[in-house]
């Protein structure tokens, strides 16, 4: 095989509120935390759900707005479908002189699975329809991750 592919698919609940920024040049950029859960056994062989933690960076791309209609549409608990690749990024720590890494995942695409009025209560918001529609896929991970189990 010629090639390589890095590609992500996730679908999940928003871990906290989007954080909307700007750069210097005034791209938007939206970071989002994300929660995704799985099913296997832990040592004494008993089925077990183990909870994975995603760092989800939106751009906007060109004329799509990407970023600022995360910021805007989503909070926190929000059912959404990740696509994009992982990116590694690295810096050198100027506290500790130490060098630091983080794997994040570049969102190229992002949709709203559920209304506004199916997530849970964060501020009073009533139901909208910016939601993209829900797949087959997103039926079947409806509230695998509750909104209060998230640490943080």
């Amino acid at each position: 095989m010629a090639g390589s592919l890095n590609r992500v698919m996730l679908i999940g609940r928003l871990t906290r509120d989007p954080e909307l920024r700007f750069t210097p040049s005034g791209t938007a950029v939206c970071n989002m935390g994300l929660a995704t859960n799985r099913y296997g056994q832990d040592q004494s062989g008993e089925r077990k759900e183990f909870t994975d933690f995603h760092d989800i960076v939106v751009w906007n791309q060109g004329n799509r707005k990407l970023a600022e209609f995360c910021g805007q549409y989503l909070q926190k608990g929000r059912l959404v479908y990740i696509e994009g690749r992982l990116q590694s990024r690295s810096w050198d720590d100027q506290a500790t002189g130490q060098k630091r890494y983080k794997t994040e995942v570049n969102a190229s695409d992002v949709q709203f699975l559920d209304s506004r009025g199916d997530a849970p209560a964060t501020g009073g918001e009533s139901a909208g329809s910016v939601a993209a529609g829900v797949s087959g896929a997103a039926a079947t991970a409806q509230g695998d991750v509750d909104p209060d189990d998230i640490p943080f």
